[in-house]
């Protein structure tokens, strides 16, 4: 938990039990005063790659339900327009990077790029 992040430990640990320099303490009673965190700690949301703690998680689906089903019963609802958007979605999805990647539809296309960059290189200049 030190080696992932200790500033989000040490914020843990002296909001849960008072402590502030958790160096003065051995480590295994560290260790067990870590493992004690409550699930939605810092440290522990950050192990476990949580963005939002589970209840907020369930809070929101259970609004997006509602909101289907009122929608549902609305003339749009009827029609399929205009749904609602989802809460939980935009908690959890996460936005995707950009892929920088080429594909190549036979060996020559690869041999042709190579060879550019190749003298690319060899000119100083950059890639293309």
């Amino acid at each position: 938990m030190i080696r992932l992040n200790e500033d989000a430990l040490i914020c843990d640990l002296a909001e849960t039990y008072q402590i502030y320099d958790y160096k003065q303490l051995p480590i295994s009673l560290v260790a067990v005063f870590s493992c004690g965190l409550r699930e939605n700690s810092r440290i522990k949301m950050e192990l476990s790659e949580q963005q939002v703690p589970l209840n907020t998680l369930l809070l929101a689906g259970l609004s997006d339900k509602l909101n289907f089903l009122l929608w549902s019963k609305t003339k749009d609802g009827q029609k399929g327009k205009n749904k609602p958007s989802s809460i939980l979605n935009s908690l959890t999805v996460q936005p995707q990077k950009e892929k920088n990647e080429i594909v190549f539809n036979s060996g020559e296309e690869f041999e042709e790029m190579r060879q550019r960059l190749i003298m690319d290189i060899e000119q100083g200049g950059e890639e293309s």
